[in-house]
């Protein structure tokens, strides 16, 4: 079991994306997520770390577990955490760019987040994200770094 979530929230053509604060990928552009607490769910956690950073409240059927992201070298609390995808319905608004604890968060072109020449994102996104949102089944999404260089993405359905 992973100790981390990691969301992507969608809407229309759009991705909600978080410039982060902190480090793992500090100053780089990524999903929202978290820790799961003692005794919470997957699922549970995501809504509640959802709530926490963006203020949505969304239902579990909007919350679409897509697999997992692991990693051999690059430490960031552990070796992997649970992905989803979350649907927002179309009237759930909210006014980006805005700072929150986290970072800032802002609405961007899902294009631009699965752009394999944008230096903003975190390395591995683009490897996974269109890749998460194409395929209805679960896939593990194995990082292969050397040291901080992305040097590879395996790609193993669940």
């Amino acid at each position: 079991m992973y100790k981390y979530t990691l969301g992507f929230i969608i809407r229309n053509n759009e991705v909600l994306l978080l410039n982060r604060n902190k480090s793992p990928w500090m100053g780089a552009w990524n999903g929202v997520g978290g820790k799961i607490e003692p005794k919470e769910t997957i699922i549970n956690s995501m809504i509640r770390e959802i709530k926490e950073e963006t203020g949505f409240d969304v239902l579990e059927s909007q919350v679409i577990y897509k697999g997992d992201v692991t990693w051999n070298l690059f430490h960031a609390n552990g070796q992997g955490l649970y992905l989803f995808i979350i649907n927002l319905d179309d009237n759930q608004e909210l006014e980006t760019p805005v700072v929150v604890d986290e970072g800032i968060l802002d609405w961007k072109p899902i294009s631009w987040a699965c752009d394999f020449n944008n230096q903003g994102i975190a390395r591995n996104i683009p490897y996974f994200l269109d890749h998460a949102l194409k395929h209805d089944k679960t896939y593990q999404y194995h990082c292969i770094f050397e040291g901080d260089f992305l040097k590879d993405v395996i790609i193993k359905e669940l």
